[in-house]
C-alpha cells in the first residue's frame, strides 16, 4: 500500500534530466548491493579520492572499466593501490541502455550498436557525513547520457545549470531504488549531493548508508 500523500511520479526536472521514482524494485536493489560489496573489496577496491589540491571527498569511490581520478582516466588505480581497474559487466551495460530508454523514452543514441555504450561505472559510498560538491561528468568523449542509481539513505540531489556552480539549480530526493538520467542539453549540467538523510534507507535492504552507481560511455 502507497501511503504518500503525494505518490511520486516520473519528473522532467530540466530538458533532458528525468528523475524516476522507484525504478529498482526491492529485488533488484539487493543484487546491486550484493555487486558493490563485491566491487568494493581489495584490490582496486574502495578508496578515498584526493583532489590535486590536497583535499579529500567525503565519499569514497570504486570504479569498473575505467579509472577515474581527477580529472582524467586510467586503466589501473594510479591514485590507489596501482591495480587494474575491475571490469565492466556487460549485464550493468544493459541496465544503463534500458534506464535511458525508461527515463527518456527513447534509445536512438544506441540503434544499430550491438551492445549498449557504457564501459564506465564510478560507485560512491556516503555515510552520514560525506557529501558531493557541484560539478560536470565532463571528463569523458560521448556525450551518451549519465544514469545515475541510488541505493540506501535518502539523499538530497542538487541538479543546477550548464553555466556555473550557482543558481538556477533544483533540489530533488533520491531514495533507494531511484532512477536519475540526465542527457541531451543537461549531459554537462552542474550537480551535487549537499546533503545525505542518515537511517532513511529500507531497513531490508541491509545498507547503512548510500550507495550511489552512476554509469557513464567514455567515447575513448
Amino acid at each position: 500500500m502507497n501511503t504518500e500523500l503525494f505518490p511520486r511520479s516520473r519528473t522532467e526536472v530540466a530538458p533532458g534530466a528525468v528523475h524516476l521514482p522507484d525504478w529498482a524494485d526491492a529485488g533488484r536493489q539487493r543484487e546491486l548491493l550484493a555487486a558493490c560489496r563485491d566491487w568494493s573489496r581489495p584490490p582496486a577496491g574502495l578508496r578515498t579520492v584526493r583532489t590535486p589540491g590536497g583535499g579529500t571527498m567525503t565519499s569514497r569511490q570504486v570504479c569498473l572499466g575505467w579509472h577515474w581520478y581527477p580529472y582524467g582516466y586510467a586503466r589501473t588505480v594510479v591514485d590507489g593501490d596501482g591495480s587494474p581497474v575491475k571490469p565492466f559487466p556487460q549485464w550493468l551495460g544493459e541496465l544503463g541502455r534500458r534506464a535511458v530508454a525508461d527515463a527518456l523514452g527513447d534509445d536512438e543514441a544506441f540503434e544499430g550498436q550491438p551492445t549498449a555504450p557504457y564501459d564506465i561505472a564510478l560507485i560512491n559510498f556516503y555515510d552520514a557525513d560525506a557529501r558531493m560538491g557541484m560539478h560536470r561528468d565532463s571528463d569523458e568523449k560521448s556525450d551518451a547520457p549519465v544514469v545515475s542509481l541510488s541505493l540506501g539513505d535518502t539523499c538530497v540531489f542538487r541538479f543546477g545549470n550548464t553555466q556555473s556552480r550557482t543558481r538556477p539549480y533544483t533540489d530533488v530526493e533520491l531514495r533507494s531504488g531511484d532512477l536519475f538520467v540526465f542527457g541531451g542539453p543537461a549531459r554537462l549540467a552542474y550537480h551535487g549531493v549537499p546533503r545525505v538523510h542518515p537511517g532513511t534507507a529500507p531497513p531490508e535492504l541491509g545498507l547503512t548508508g548510500r550507495l550511489n552507481i552512476t554509469l557513464r560511455a567514455s567515447g575513448f
